[in-house]
């Protein structure tokens, strides 16, 4: 695999933030301060596949059972 290849792959802010649904300046901040990854390549910031996938990791809220409705008494 050349390196082309792999950089081609890497997303910048606005299209990462697209992407997952958020914020550009939430992105900014989560890379800053909330331990998001990222790649920074000279003073841009990069985000690979992982990156984003790990991202999205952190902040997937689990399914929750169905609740049972109970019978009502006529």
């Amino acid at each position: 695999m050349s390196v082309a290849t792999v950089v081609e792959d890497f997303t910048n802010v606005a299209e990462t933030a697209r992407r997952l649904g958020i914020g550009a300046r939430r992105l900014r901040d989560g890379v800053n301060h909330g331990g998001f990854p990222a790649h920074r390549m000279g003073r841009r910031l990069m985000f690979s596949p992982q990156d984003r996938a790990e991202i999205a990791e952190m902040h997937r809220i689990p399914a929750r059972p169905a609740r049972r409705l109970r019978a009502r008494a006529a």
